[in-house]
């Protein structure tokens, strides 16, 4: 892809680098490789809470889709299994078996999903390396197939997980069902147990100068290719340049960040997310592998951001991007 400035937008471009030397970038902001947090806006994993082995497959399946997150994975395996990878669920009258694993998959539903991810010959419904993100596909199928039904996405999704989509499309909602409302219930509850919440440490004086000076330019319009050092720039910002701007402006001109997303991405310093504090860049994966999207942590599970064509910078809830990947970076 040929290099150039500007930021992707949400769901609109892709986001094209701007070239700069490895010196130039080692030179201006201290930082290596970036090996991205995963999480999920405010429903990131805590990990103290789900079997070490498993916490990898846990967070890779919980970011295949923005419904699904981490801790509604770990809450439904705690359900389905209580992250037993030899259970075995057997019909109450005939005993024989019908569900199988850590993620208890029936047959039927294995041969559509199910595939062998570790590379062992086998896919296999006992082993949690193919049962787990056997379950991150299946839960996106299932949110997909209800993704015009109102009310809460998730909701609706565990709903049809355990119903089928057909149930809740009828219902326009989760159904009047008993065992399936008890079933939506008691995996939202149980996620409250898997998150691990914001966190808001105070802000240093940096990550204050971040927030000041991107505070100063909301209600800027959008502006793909926006922004400089010095502000605006062909009218507006896009999401990068409104974040090398604030970068800038806070480091009183000693860091100038490349004009690409995916370039601030691996910049700066890794952060723990329950570390994570006011002024600290959030790089985004708003399609796998693609961090076409950054955003500025203003505290309170909330950022600024530059967020696409037609709207203007905002001060906008974190949430909203719940079920994608993201990397945390400080750069003072």
């Amino acid at each position: 892809m040929n290099a150039a400035k500007g930021c992707v937008f949400y769901a609109l471009a892709a986001c094209v680098a701007f070239v700069f030397s490895l010196i130039m970038l080692l030179t201006l902001v201290a930082g290596g490789e970036s090996s991205s947090i995963t999480s999920n806006g405010t429903l990131g994993l805590n990990t103290s809470k789900v079997p070490a082995k498993y916490v990898n497959l846990v967070m890779e399946a919980g970011t295949m889709c923005k419904t699904v997150s981490p801790p509604l994975i770990a809450a439904q395996i705690e359900s389905e299994s209580s992250w037993d990878p030899g259970a075995i669920s057997r019909d109450p009258v005939t005993h024989e078996p019908i569900a199988y694993g850590i993620s208890q998959f029936i047959p039927a539903t294995w041969t559509q999903y199910g595939r062998d991810e570790n590379n062992d010959g086998t896919a296999d419904p006992m082993d949690p390396q193919d049962a787990i993100p056997a379950q991150g596909r299946y839960d996106c199928a299932v949110a997909k197939d209800v993704a015009n039904v109102p009310g809460d996405p998730v909701a609706n999704m565990l709903a049809a997980y355990n119903a089928g989509p057909q149930a809740v499309i009828n219902a326009n909602g989760v159904p009047n069902i008993s065992e399936t409302q008890d079933y939506v219930k008691s995996i939202k509850a149980a996620m409250a147990k898997y998150t691990a919440a914001l966190s808001d440490q105070p802000a240093s004086s940096f990550g204050l100068g971040v927030i000041a000076a991107a505070e100063k330019q909301l209600d800027i319009p959008y502006v793909w290719g926006g922004g400089d050092i010095t502000g605006p720039s062909d009218g507006g910002f896009d999401c990068s340049g409104l974040v090398l701007y604030a970068v800038y402006q806070a480091s009183g001109g000693k860091i100038e960040l490349p004009h690409s997303s995916q370039s601030q991405a691996t910049m700066g310093r890794e952060i723990p997310r329950d570390q994570m504090q006011p002024g600290d860049v959030i790089a985004i994966q708003t399609e796998p592998g693609d961090y076409s999207h950054v955003v500025i942590y203003y505290g309170g599970g909330k950022i600024i951001e530059a967020p696409r064509p037609g709207r203007n910078v905002r001060i906008a809830p974190l949430s909203e991007y719940d079920g994608m990947q993201q990397t945390v970076r400080r750069f003072g």
